[in-house]
């Protein structure tokens, strides 16, 4: 009997310490329970694989940010030098015919180059690295602008094939991210400049005192950082079969969170590989997871937050309940305590799986299909046109007794990527997809085509796949109406400014395409300047107020969305529809209320409650094998103070 409780009590032990000295790796655990618990989709084999590969672009820059932050810096640059490696990578091989080797190797060397900068300015410039790398980040950011023109490059084939899948079902992201971090792990854990890290981290004066080149050192590590940030580029637009100029626009963020959560400190001096990909995965996690329980997208940012910040706290508590810290010069899956770690990780997962195949075996016994599910992908709901086209599906969807889940892919298209696998391996009956851009989308698509799932595209046509229907307004054939209404305003002679949407996206392009084919007609109209404004309209207050500095005698004002129309008629003031008239595009209660004032001349409006009804009907056809028409046009129309009144929206 004391033996049984002697054991006992020694496997309580077991399991604390266990707890206690890997805190991230508790938080993953619990983490993937809870999810296991709450969704009955999550735990499959292809969610699974989905998680690593939404995880893979994130956790190779989070390993190339470990070596910043182990040796107490910060790299904020990362994502905008990701984009950048890839537009370089796409712009020289398919746009300038530069074999595909050395275009690889040209998109390694400008990681290389953006380190070296960085590196360079904060060792020999005595600039903060929060200053240094943030001056990066817009630099590298621009520089892709300007190389890609705003607009995606195509991808060559043969480095595509680094976002599919061996064999059919292993994806190679994955094993990227296997890769990079084994090598991540080396650095640390085995090599000179890896030990150097963690003695600068320490403490710099006194790893300078003691004969490290200090300098030289910070030199090496930052071009390290943008080594991976290079591959995490070429990852990530695999994906995409495309260089995307705004592609990994906040992965900066996600990259340190997934390092601090995974158990370094910000202050430097320790920090190790497996962590940085435990913290990688608890992040996409916690997004899949939240997608697949259909939580407000509003609500998903809130959530993240609250979750990092607890797993941060575990992490913390686990330090001051006096668990051993991690030694200067280990990497975590290298050095002497690689056996111990792999005997950790071995127990976790043995833990986790059966705790899960428990809950899964619960969802098995009661789950029901009879309901239809659907899932519509959204490029953003920070936009009231959208959160429209949402407020027409959910209002067709319950009406047809369909399940929709919404999701809101922020403008980045490799989150929309993220969506719309976690719909297809999941089981959805259905698919709607408003695409961040046209050729980002279709890989996407093409996994769904090819899972026997159809796909409804809203707004923005897919390239390269194929939908079943696209329910959309012409974007073109809208642009060509706001020029010919602006002009015949103005009388066919005037200065004009145009405000453009956010660089990259098709709408932006489609409806400047449309302008500039309007305005051919009208030779006496002079466009002074053209800006992009982002769809937004704090920015189209500022980019408006500047452009009024240089031009003061404009007459008039296109807008791509009535959101950068308002905040331009915000600059204008009391010239607002009186000595400037404004035209925007879509026509939101906002921009019509505005168009009803008399300070918005005119907005093109869409009707993007239809959009969503007619979407969800389309999808519900297609599920059930019905015939749907490949197109449905939603007309768009000019609507002025003489017609406001009348027209429903």
């Amino acid at each position: 009997m004391a033996a049984d409780t002697l054991k006992s009590t020694s496997g309580a032990a077991a399991v604390r310490r266990l707890l206690l000295d890997n805190g991230a790796l508790t938080a993953l655990i619990v983490l993937v329970v809870a999810m296991s618990a709450l969704s009955g989709d999550f735990l499959t084999t292809d969610n699974l694989l989905n998680v690593g590969v939404q995880a893979a672009v994130t956790a190779i820059l989070a390993f190339g940010v470990t070596f910043v932050i182990v040796s107490a810096g910060i790299d904020l640059s990362v994502g905008s030098v990701a984009a950048l490696s890839a537009t370089v990578l796409a712009w020289s091989a398919t746009s300038h015919g530069v074999p595909v080797v050395i275009a690889v190797v040209l998109a390694v060397a400008t990681g290389i180059a953006a380190g070296l900068v960085n590196g360079f300015l904060i060792a020999y410039g005595k600039l903060p690295p929060f200053i240094a790398t943030l001056a990066m980040l817009s630099v590298a950011r621009g520089l892709s602008l300007v190389i890609s023109e705003g607009s995606p490059i195509a991808f060559p084939d043969s480095v595509s094939h680094l976002g599919d899948t061996l064999g059919g079902w292993l994806p190679v992201p994955v094993l990227v991210m296997i890769v990079m971090g084994l090598i991540a792990a080396f650095v640390l854990g085995r090599t000179y400049i890896g030990r150097s890290m963690y003695a600068i981290g320490g403490n710099e004066e006194a790893a300078r005192l003691s004969g490290l080149r200090v300098k030289k050192q910070k030199l090496a590590i930052y071009a390290l950082s943008g080594v991976f940030a290079a591959a995490a580029g070429i990852v990530l637009a695999s994906r995409l079969s495309s260089a995307q100029p705004q592609a990994a626009d906040g992965y900066e963020l996600d990259a340190i969170a997934a390092v601090v959560i995974g158990g370094a400190s910000l202050a430097g001096g320790t920090g190790k590989a497996s962590g940085t990909l435990i913290g990688a995965l608890i992040l996409a996690v916690l997004r899949n997871g939240l997608n697949l329980l259909s939580v407000s997208a509003f609500w998903q940012q809130v959530v993240i937050g609250v979750v990092i910040a607890l797993a941060v706290l575990l992490d913390t508590l686990r330090r001051k309940a006096g668990a051993t810290p991690v030694a200067a010069g280990t990497g975590g899956w290298s050095g002497g305590g690689m056996g111990k770690q792999a005997t950790t990780y071995a127990l976790a997962a043995v833990v986790t799986v059966a705790i899960v195949g428990a809950t899964s075996f619960l969802h098995n016994g009661s789950s029901s299909a009879s309901t239809p599910k659907v899932g519509l992908s959204l490029s953003t709901l920070n936009n009231p046109f959208f959160v429209q086209i949402r407020a027409g599906a959910q209002a067709e969807a319950k009406k047809q007794g369909v399940d929709l889940t919404v999701t809101d892919a922020q403008n980045d298209a490799s989150q929309q990527a993220n969506q719309l696998q976690n719909f297809t391996s999941s089981g959805f009956g259905a698919i709607i997809v408003n695409p961040v851009d046209s050729d980002a989308a279709g890989p996407s698509v093409r996994a769904a085509d090819k899972a026997k799932i159809p796909v409804i595209a809203v707004d923005r046509v897919v390239n390269e796949a194929t939908t079943e229907a696209l329910v959309a307004s012409d974007n073109v054939a809208g642009g060509e109406l706001a020029a010919k209404t602006i002009a015949d305003r103005l009388g066919g002679k005037g200065k004009i400014v145009i405000l453009q949407g956010q660089a990259g996206t098709s709408a932006a392009r489609e409806r400047a395409e449309g302008f500039a084919k309007g305005l051919k007609a009208y030779p006496g109209i002079q466009v002074v300047a053209q800006q992009p404004a982002d769809f937004d309209r704090t920015k189209g207050l500022d980019v408006m107020s500047n452009l009024l500095q240089a031009h003061p005698d404009v007459q008039g004002v296109i807008a791509a969305n009535d959101e950068m129309a308002l905040g331009a008629i915000k600059a204008l003031g009391s010239k607002a529809g009186k000595s400037v008239s404004v035209v925007g595009f879509d026509g939101t209660p906002d921009g019509l209320n505005a168009v009803k004032d008399g300070t918005l001349y005119a907005s093109v409006a869409q009707q993007p409650t239809q959009l969503g009804k007619i979407a969800v009907d389309n999808a519900l056809k297609a599920l059930q094998g019905e015939k749907v028409e490949q197109t449905v046009k939603v007309p768009v129309k000019v609507v002025t103070e003489a017609n406001v009144a009348g027209f429903s929206g």
